[in-house]
């Protein structure tokens, strides 16, 4: 072999290099893009691209898209309790811009622009086996641009391959077998972009839920290992201003039995029917406050009557009756789902039947 030809071939190994360099990233380059996207420049700025039409463009989730493996940029959460939506199960992600951490401020959590929520809803064949096969319904966004948040409404088709926006929202029929061994149909409802802000509202404007201070601290699994999900926060460098457990305000998980009946009862209804009934919220003219921190009994509707609740109060006459809560209208609305009765108006077709039963205890405890 010449001394030109092993030239020539360093030289071509070298380009080969540099070529393989280059793609490779380029490539990491179009991932950290997928992720990394600037909300608020790409639906300005991109020809009306934003927001995507499908939810595989995001680049939240690795591999197959119904797996829901989350990027290595996705933090999970979960709030102590959790919104009743039909008996579905959920997942729940926030997503960060880099550089960028969440700050708690007079325990008000806040999380920085450009931030993702992300929330997905799905139904197991068999709910004695949550980790079997499934199918995965809706995945809702809630984005944080300058203007404020915005939510984004995404139906998932049914080869489980992606999900595509709907501003319309959407209804559909599940079948599944739940824990007694019973066969279940629910006509499932996907509320529509404008409905998002009939329970995403503090002061007529667009607000999370679930992602409060109290909602989140207390423990969770990462990574096979229990911590408290604020100071997990903390030490991944995404969140300020927390200052130690005892030093928050935290709630139960109304599931969990073994707790004080009036703790669960009141962390139902704080995360089923406070973001309403508040101070802040679109129902505040009721004088009804459903806070888990409430602590004034007409606030929370003892031997209170309701300022407007028309055909839905049906024959009685208080919102709670101590000791008597099959006359009580709380949990006469919660026990229907007839429109203008069924509490909350939106988010359910069904009946919580454990919900129930844990208010009709709790009301009828009282002293």
């Amino acid at each position: 072999m010449t001394r030109l030809s092993k030239k020539n071939i360093a030289s071509y190994l070298s380009l080969s290099f540099l070529l393989v360099f280059f793609f490779s990233c380029q490539k990491e380059d179009q991932i950290e893009q997928s992720l990394a996207f600037d909300p608020q420049k790409d639906h300005e700025e991109a020809d009306g691209m934003y927001p995507y039409d499908w939810l595989s463009t995001y680049g939240f989730f690795e591999g197959d898209l119904k797996s829901l493996t989350p990027s290595q940029e996705l933090i999970e959460y979960e709030p102590a309790s959790s919104l009743f939506t039909d008996y579905a199960l959920k997942s729940r992600f926030v997503w960060m811009p880099e550089d960028s951490k969440a700050a708690i401020i007079n325990d008000k959590l806040t999380l920085p622009v450009g931030s993702v929520l992300i929330k997905n809803f799905y139904y197991p064949e068999d709910f004695s086996r949550p980790e079997g096969k499934r199918r995965i319904i809706e995945t809702r966004l809630m984005i944080h641009q300058e203007k404020g948040w915005e939510a984004f409404p995404y139906i998932w088709n049914d080869s489980q391959t992606d999900a595509k926006l709907k501003v319309v929202g959407g209804e559909t029929k599940v079948s599944f077998v739940n824990e007694k061994g019973e066969d279940q149909v629910i006509n499932y409802l996907i509320p529509n972009k404008n409905q998002c802000k009939t329970c995403h509202n503090e002061n007529e404007k667009l607000d999370p839920l679930g992602v409060e201070v109290k909602h989140l601290n207390h423990e969770k699994d990462f990574d096979g290992k229990k911590i408290n999900q604020l100071a997990y926060w903390t030490e991944i460098g995404k969140l300020e201003g927390f200052e130690g457990v005892e030093n928050h305000p935290s709630m139960v998980d109304y599931s969990n039995e073994s707790l004080p009946l009036a703790d669960r009862a009141k962390a139902y209804l704080d995360i089923n029917c406070a973001h309403c009934h508040r101070e802040e919220g679109p129902a505040s003219t009721s004088g009804l406050f459903l806070s888990y921190e409430q602590t004034d009994p007409l606030k929370l509707g003892i031997n209170k009557t309701p300022v407007a609740a028309g055909n839905g109060a049906g024959s009685h006459q208080f919102d709670i009756v101590p000791r008597k809560a099959d006359e009580s209208i709380l949990v006469h609305r919660m026990n229907s789902t007839a429109v203008g009765v069924a509490m909350p108006e939106i988010g359910r077709t069904s009946i919580h039947q454990e919900g129930v039963e844990l208010i009709r205890a709790w009301i009828n405890e009282m002293k």
